[in-house]
């Protein structure tokens, strides 16, 4: 049975992280230049994926370059998460600014991960809606590029993601957890946080720190 994603809130990236290579899942955390908008902002939720190609010409008369997108928003559900795969780090693909940001929330999702660009950053921060990209630019994606698939597995800054994985973003950074393994890694991962705590009791004890990892193994 799949896991609420709210169960991951008392965790973070790092722990997370962590968890995944004891599994031999070392692969899950997306790149370094994946950064949120607001470093205070956690992010969770079920990805619902979407797959950009570059155009190099502006759309035909009448036709509406943003069809894909649109039809992917208007379908979110609460608690979802669109993941926009870019083969970033993008330096002419902005999919995501405050529309898409104002019509997500008002659908209940969870937030916004893409390697592509961000635009409209200011209203994006003041409505505190969680977006982690690989970059910040002013490009419309319009002339530039183009939905072409949506809920499909793709690549995100690195890694696989399949549509109601769960992602788990934070100032640390962005993991994904596939769906077969979900329960495992919450649950061995809500253990090591117990675990930190008390290692963080016994040096704040002043303990030295070999004898702490000794006797807890945790680092």
């Amino acid at each position: 049975m799949p896991i609420d994603p709210k169960a991951l809130l008392p965790l973070n990236a790092a722990v997370l992280s962590d968890t995944l290579d004891s599994l031999g899942l070392a692969q899950q955390a997306m790149k370094p230049f994946m950064r949120p908008l607001d470093d205070t902002l956690v992010l969770v939720g079920r990805a619902r994926t979407g797959l950009y190609m570059p155009v190099y010409a502006p759309p035909a008369a009448g036709e509406n370059p943003y069809e894909v997108e649109i039809a992917l928003v208007d379908d979110l559900r609460p608690g979802e998460v669109v993941v926009l795969a870019c083969d970033g780090p993008s330096e002419r693909i902005a999919p995501w600014g405050e529309l898409l940001s104002t019509a997500s929330r008002a659908r209940g999702a969870a937030g916004c991960v893409t390697d592509g660009l961000v635009r409209d950053v200011r209203q994006i921060r003041q409505m505190r809606f969680p977006v982690f990209a690989g970059g910040i630019g002013p490009l419309d994606t319009k002339g530039r590029a183009r939905m072409v698939e949506r809920d499909v597995t793709v690549q995100c800054a690195g890694v696989t993601v399949r549509p109601g994985d769960l992602v788990f973003g934070d100032v640390d950074g962005v993991v994904v957890i596939a769906q077969d393994v979900e329960a495992e890694v919450v649950r061995q991962a809500l253990a090591k946080v117990s675990g930190e705590t008390d290692t963080r009791a016994a040096l704040e004890r002043g303990e030295k720190l070999a004898d702490v990892f000794r006797r807890l193994g945790i680092l």
